[in-house]
């Protein structure tokens, strides 16, 4: 297993910023206290990480501009 050729410029491509979205959705959900996940539905963070992820792998699998 290596690295890919441009992997310091990884940051820049969208299927890296959609898996950091989907992290991120998923750590202020755990961060944010029981009362206040009451009011946001479950289903909701479920459906948002997930279609971020799925983002993330469309992104992967696309063809990204060089440079």
């Amino acid at each position: 297993m290596t690295l890919v050729e441009e992997w310091r410029r990884a940051w820049r491509w969208f299927s890296m910023q959609a898996m950091v979205m989907a992290a991120a959705v998923q750590a202020a959900w755990e961060g944010l206290p029981p009362d206040m996940r009451a009011a946001v539905p479950a289903g909701l963070v479920t459906g948002v990480t997930l279609a971020l992820l799925l983002l993330g792998i469309g992104g992967r699998l696309l063809r990204q501009r060089k440079g």
